[in-house]
């Protein structure tokens, strides 16, 4: 690569430490790379200096491991490979996927990633591949999965013993409850609806709500594993959602985050009512395309916004 330093360019992902409150760290995907930030998101460094690029590599997805403060693995997502990091993003290597050479779009890793080592990864037209062995080797995942076009991935706190994943598609929604290994089609209201958006409560295997985000009719929520549906902030939200976000503690505080085009709604009651986000966006603000809420979503806990524009806003 040039002397030149890649700038922070169209954000495509975001994700943080789990430690965050006290390292600060967090990390964003990029038209130009990976970039990592160790002050909470107030300055961006170029992360991929190991790999000495000749050009940069679009990244389009990042995800941190839930024992990041022990094993301190970071995984971002390129055109036909999965970058893998396991010393919080100083150096890289690359894992190709199966050909043809799939674009890498949302990951999902297991709540025991430290124990099982399973991570999941989803494409823009070939599917679902899954790892057994902390990123290293992949396979496709994809019996019954009718839609291969993969925009949003969601995982159970309790995957260990549900195995349940949800994914979100070009055409509604598919569900697997062993690991991945076969799929099943969620009904969904409106047929054919590109799913852009898929937030699982916490408490899914007791309570089963799913939130789901799409492209051109707005924000879902179902209360029964999917089975039935109901439109919420209708007339309030007509187009696309492009980020969910649940309070991590979700019911007990039943905050919702809802990152549209160029605002930001939160509901404090489930999704029954909405309201700007507390701290305003600038003006003139338009394609928000990722959204990090590192500390939850409290009054007055930072958000962490990517754009299309370039650069990652914090407010």
């Amino acid at each position: 690569m040039s002397d030149e330093t890649p700038v922070l360019d169209a954000v495509y992902a975001l994700a943080a430490s789990p430690a965050f409150a006290t390292d600060g760290i967090c990390f964003a995907a990029a038209n130009t790379g990976v970039f990592r930030s160790q002050d909470g998101g107030h300055t961006w460094r170029y992360a991929l200096d190991s790999l000495s690029l000749q050009s940069p590599l679009p990244t389009s997805a990042v995800a941190v491991s839930p024992t990041f403060t022990a094993d301190h693995s970071v995984f971002a997502g390129s055109a036909g490979g999965v970058l893998r990091s396991s010393d919080g993003g100083d150096t890289w290597q690359v894992s190709m996927l199966p050909p043809p050479p799939p674009m890498a779009l949302a990951f999902a890793i297991s709540p025991r990633f430290a124990e099982d080592g399973v991570l999941l990864v989803g494409t823009m037209e070939d599917g679902v591949f899954r790892s057994g062995d902390r990123g290293l080797h992949w396979s496709r995942w994809n019996f019954g999965l009718l839609d291969l076009h993969i925009l949003a991935m969601a995982i159970t706190t309790t995957y260990a013993e549900d195995e349940t994943l949800l994914v979100g598609t070009e055409s509604g929604i598919f569900r697997s409850t062993n690991g991945g290994r076969a799929w099943r089609e969620v009904e969904f209201p409106i047929e054919y609806a590109p799913v852009l958006s898929v937030a699982l409560s916490p408490q899914y295997a007791s309570d089963g709500t799913i939130f789901a985000g799409t492209e051109d009719h707005g924000l879902f929520v179902s209360q029964d594993r999917g089975k039935t549906w109901r439109r919420l902030a209708e007339g309030l939200i007509a187009g696309p959602v492009n980020g969910l976000v649940l309070a991590p503690d979700f019911p007990h505080h039943p905050y919702v985050l809802a990152m549209l085009d160029s605002a930001l709604l939160v509901s404090r009651d489930g999704g029954q009512s909405w309201g700007a986000w507390e701290a305003p966006l600038p003006d003139n603000v338009a394609g928000l395309s990722a959204v990090l809420a590192p500390l939850g979503l409290e009054p007055g806990a930072p958000l962490l916004l990517g754009r299309m524009e370039g650069g990652v806003l914090r407010i």
